[in-house]
C-alpha cells in the first residue's frame, strides 16, 4: 500500500524537485547539475520561503512554493505568494496538488498573512484546483512583465 506524506522539502529532494520543475515548464528547463542544486538550496534557505511537497513512497510527486513577504499595510501583516505548483502528470487527480496547496495556505495563515496571491497560466488546467482551494479571479487582475532573456546570461 502506498503512503503519502506532506512535508517541507530539503536539499536532499533536489533530484525529485528538478523532475517536477521540468514538467512545470517544458520550454525552459530548470537549472541542473551542481549549479541547479546550489540554487535550489538558496531558494530553500531564503527567509520566508518554503517548498511543500507530497512524498509518495519516498518520491516527491507534487510541490508548491510559498513566499511570505513583509508589508507596511494591513497593520503590517505580511502577504504571501504561491508559485511553481506542480504534480507529476502520472500522479495528477489523486489530491496531491490539493494537499501541497493546503500546506502552503495553512502556513501563510499561520504567519498571519492577510492575503495569498497566485498566478496561473491561461492555458493551465489547474484553474479548477485553485478554485477548489478557495482562490478566485474576480477581485484583481494579474499582470506579468518579463525580461527579454534572449541575449541575457547569468554569470
Amino acid at each position: 500500500m502506498s503512503t503519502i506524506r506532506y512535508r517541507k522539502l530539503t536539499v536532499g529532494d533536489y533530484a525529485d524537485a528538478l523532475a517536477l520543475y521540468n514538467e512545470l515548464d517544458q520550454k525552459t528547463p530548470a537549472l541542473s547539475g551542481s549549479w541547479g542544486e546550489d540554487r535550489f538550496a538558496e531558494v530553500l534557505h531564503h527567509d520566508g520561503t518554503t517548498i511543500f511537497g507530497a512524498v509518495l513512497d519516498g518520491t516527491v510527486v507534487s510541490m508548491a512554493t510559498l513566499h511570505i513577504l513583509p508589508n507596511m499595510t494591513w497593520e503590517g501583516r505580511p502577504y504571501a505568494l504561491i508559485e511553481n505548483v506542480v504534480t507529476h502528470y502520472a500522479d495528477q487527480g489523486q489530491g496531491y496538488g490539493r494537499g501541497v496547496m493546503d500546506q502552503a495556505v495553512q502556513a501563510a495563515w499561520g504567519a498571519k498573512a492577510y492575503k495569498i496571491m497566485l498566478l496561473s497560466g491561461k492555458s493551465n488546467d489547474a484553474k479548477g484546483l485553485y478554485e477548489k482551494c478557495g482562490f478566485g479571479a474576480d477581485e484583481k487582475f494579474g499582470f506579468v512583465l518579463r525580461r527579454n532573456l534572449k541575449n541575457d546570461h547569468i554569470d
